[in-house]
């Protein structure tokens, strides 16, 4: 029997394609402008909400392309509560900048971030900028059709391709998947260490990709966990380790996948993407804490959280010493200097 609700998302699904769509084609037909740069500008993006590893990927790519240009990142700075263009910097905080790219400010030391809802006048802003970027990545900007990037790297999670998505509100979905035409570059990320090349292959032939796309592989590599705050020691994890994993990001299940690999318990407590963490969110930590087995306990946070949890005013002193953030960056399965070589011939870089 079909649920009178789930024809409603259905019917909602389809208003919401059809409108898309209909602006697409605008777009496409030139009758909504799409602007073009001087510099270089590399759209890092996707076509689900949230999920696919969009932060890890933006600043693996900063990093690597801040060796031969300046970079500037831009970004709309999602949740803040300041306005218009900005600079972001490290000792700025959440409601001024959003929690990425504060995150993402932190983690470049040798780029530049910027907010702006409005793309076009974010980079304008940025060229008129001393000293001059030699190139922008553009963050979470593939449905920002006023911006014709240079180029579109699209990302997918392995673990939910967009291939296998429905539109929201049904599903996740922000457009067609015929959106993954625009796109010069798809990258399947959050590869798991067990998948087979046969399996990838199988994942190739599912996104057919286009004349002139190309697709890659990435999986996220952990390291070793680093205190939420600088002066507690670090603690290690054992199989002896009860985890208490704190988390608001759109999908917290790889992690809690390789955390359960290093221990045999694993208690989640998962918030919402982008939750804007209060000092009743900790009582509810020291709670769970509590209430976990063991003698080897831990709290364990993104790096994304620990933005966020870092600025609240009260964290109990025996919480804050146990918290440790674990940090992650992206590995490329295959064909790692391949992908550089088109970014920096794109960039006009040598590499």
């Amino acid at each position: 029997m079909i649920m009178p609700g789930r024809i409603l998302l259905w019917l909602s699904s389809q208003l919401y394609g059809a409108a898309v769509a209909v602006r697409n084609c605008l777009y496409d037909c030139g009758l909504f402008r799409s602007h073009s740069f001087s510099l270089p500008v590399i759209c890092i993006g996707n076509i689900t909400v949230g999920g696919t590893g969009k932060t890890p990927h933006v600043i693996w790519l900063a990093e690597r392309l801040s060796s031969v240009l300046q970079v500037a990142v831009l970004s709309r700075g999602y949740l803040r509560k300041s306005r218009g263009f900005r600079e972001v910097t490290p000792t700025d905080t959440t409601t001024d900048a959003g929690d990425e790219p504060l995150l993402m400010a932190r983690s470049l030391p040798r780029a530049r971030v910027f907010v702006d809802r409005d793309r076009v006048h974010g980079i304008r802003k940025i060229m008129a900028e001393e000293p001059p970027a030699g190139g922008v990545i553009l963050d979470d900007g593939f449905q920002h059709r006023a911006v014709k990037a240079g180029m579109n790297i699209l990302l997918t999670d392995w673990n939910r391709l967009m291939t296998r998505d429905r539109l929201l509100p049904l599903g996740r979905l922000r457009e067609s998947i015929r959106g993954m035409r625009r796109a010069d570059i798809i990258i399947v990320t959050k590869v798991p260490p067990e998948a087979t090349a046969t399996e990838m292959d199988a994942v190739k032939r599912e996104l057919k990709a286009g004349a002139g796309q190309s697709i890659y592989f990435t999986t996220l590599t952990y390291g070793n966990p680093v205190p939420l705050f600088p002066e507690t020691p670090p603690q290690t994890l054992t199989p002896e380790s009860s985890v208490l994993m704190v988390t608001g990001i759109a999908n917290p299940a790889p992690m809690a996948s390789y955390l359960s690999t290093l221990c045999k318990r694993v208690t989640p407590l998962s918030f919402p993407d982008h939750h804007r963490y209060n000092e009743s969110d900790t009582s509810k930590i020291k709670s769970a804490f509590e209430a976990m087995e063991g003698d080897r306990k831990i709290v364990i946070t993104t790096a994304k959280d620990a933005v966020r949890l870092k600025e609240i005013a009260i964290i109990a002193v025996h919480l804050a010493e146990v918290t440790h953030v674990l940090p992650v960056t992206v590995q490329f399965i295959e064909n790692e200097e391949e992908f550089l070589n088109k970014i920096y011939h794109y960039a006009g870089k040598d590499h």
